[in-house]
C-alpha cells in the first residue's frame, strides 16, 4: 500500500521503467482555472511504450497528450510548458467543463539516484521539496516544511513529497484499521494511540505508527501543529476524553469523536466540567463524519474522511481567496 497517496506509486512506478532502460517522462500539472478535474501538483508518468501512471485531468487529456508524445510531436528541449484548454471549444474537447484550463510541466526524469534519494526520503517520512529551475532545467532536492506547499512562478516550480498532514488516531479497534487505510491513500501520515495492550499487539495496518503511550501524551508529542488531526474513536471515555481535552487546547486543525448523539451530549457536558470552554467545545466533531447512513466500519471510515476533506478544501478555498485579495 502507498504510503503518501499516488505521489509515492508513481515514482516507485518510474524507478522500474528507468530500472529497464526506458525512457521516462513526468507531466506536473503547474496551474489551473475553472474547473479543472486535477488540482496543481498533481503527477503524471509515461514512457515510449504508450503506457501511463498517475493523472493530470479527467483522462481525455492523458490521451492527447500521450498520443504526442509517442509521435514525438512535444519539445524535445526538457523542461517544456504546455497548455490545454485555452478556449472553450478546446475545454470541451479536453473534458474541461465550465471553461476550465491546465497548464502542465514535462520534464524527461532521467536521474537514477536522485529518484532514489527522494524516495528514501519519503519512505523515512521526510518532508522533501523538489525544485524545478524552468531556464536551466536543474532539479534540486531540499528538506521542506509542514506549511510548505506546492509553487510555480516563471522561474522554478516547487513540489513538495511526504506527508504534510499528520492523523492521531485514539484506539486501534476495528474502525481505526479502516480510518488509517483510507487516510494513508490520501497522503496522511497515521499515528495510532493505543495503551490497552490487546489492542496494541492485534494491530496491522502496513505504514503507520503504533504508540502504547497514554492518549493525551500522544496528542503533546503528535498534534501540536495546525495540519493535524486528531480522531478520538475508542468508545471508552478513559482514553478518548484524555485526548479530547488537549487536542481541544491545541492548533490541531480537526478534532473529532465518534459515539451516538446522546454519548456525544455527555462527552461535552464532562468536557466542559473539566475545564473546556464553549468556544473549545464548538471545536469538536461529534458524531464526526458526514450524515450518510453509514452503519459498517468501512462506511462510516468513508464519511469520516469525506467530512475532514470537505474541510480541508474549505480551508484550501478560503486561503485561495485570500491571496487573490492580497
Amino acid at each position: 500500500m502507498p504510503l503518501y497517496g499516488t505521489d509515492l506509486e508513481i515514482l516507485q512506478t518510474a524507478r522500474q521503467w528507468l530500472q529497464q532502460g526506458l525512457e521516462v517522462t513526468l507531466v506536473t500539472v503547474l496551474k489551473t482555472w475553472g474547473s479543472s478535474p486535477r488540482p496543481p501538483g498533481s503527477l503524471m508518468i509515461m514512457h515510449r511504450d504508450g503506457v501511463v501512471c498517475g493523472s493530470v485531468s479527467g483522462g481525455c487529456v492523458e490521451e492527447d497528450l500521450l498520443q504526442r508524445y509517442v509521435n514525438h510531436q512535444l519539445s524535445d528541449n526538457y523542461p517544456t510548458r504546455l497548455n490545454y484548454g485555452v478556449n472553450r471549444d478546446e475545454a470541451t474537447r479536453f473534458g474541461l467543463p465550465c471553461g476550465g484550463r491546465l497548464e502542465l510541466l514535462v520534464e524527461q526524469l532521467d536521474n537514477l539516484g536522485q529518484l532514489e534519494q527522494l524516495l528514501d526520503a519519503m519512505q523515512q517520512k521526510k518532508l522533501t521539496a523538489r525544485h524545478v529551475d524552468l531556464q536551466s532545467g536543474q532539479v534540486l532536492l531540499e528538506k521542506a516544511r509542514t506549511e510548505h506547499d506546492f509553487a510555480y512562478t516563471n522561474i522554478y516550480v516547487r513540489k513538495i513529497f511526504g506527508p504534510q498532514w499528520y492523523m492521531l488516531l485514539i484506539g486501534a479497534g476495528h474502525l481505526s484499521q479502516y480510518v488509517s487505510q483510507m487516510a494513508l491513500m490520501l497522503g496522511y501520515q497515521v499515528i495510532v494511540c493505543d495503551p490497552r495492550e490487546e489492542y496494541a499487539q492485534a494491530w496491522q495496518v502496513e505504514g503507520t505508527e503504533l504508540t502504547t503511550i497514554m492518549p493525551d501524551d500522544a496528542v503533546q508529542k503528535y498534534s501540536r501543529q495546525p495540519r493535524s488531526i486528531v480522531l478520538a474513536l475508542t468508545h471508552d471515555p478513559k482514553l478518548d476524553d484524555m485526548a479530547l481535552l488537549e487536542a481541544l487546547e491545541s492548533p490541531a486543525f480537526y478534532v473529532g469523536a465518534i459515539g451516538s448523539q446522546r454519548n456525544c451530549d455527555l462527552r461535552r457536558q464532562r468536557l466542559t466540567e473539566l475545564g473546556l470552554s464553549t468556544d473549545q467545545l464548538q471545536r469538536l466533531h461529534a458524531p464526526v463524519g458526514l450524515s450518510i447512513g453509514s452503519h459498517t466500519p468501512p462506511e462510516i471510515a468513508v464519511s469520516i474522511l469525506a467530512e475532514i476533506t470537505l474541510h480541508r478544501n474549505i480551508l484550501d478555498q478560503s486561503e485561495k481567496q485570500t491571496i487573490s485579495i492580497v
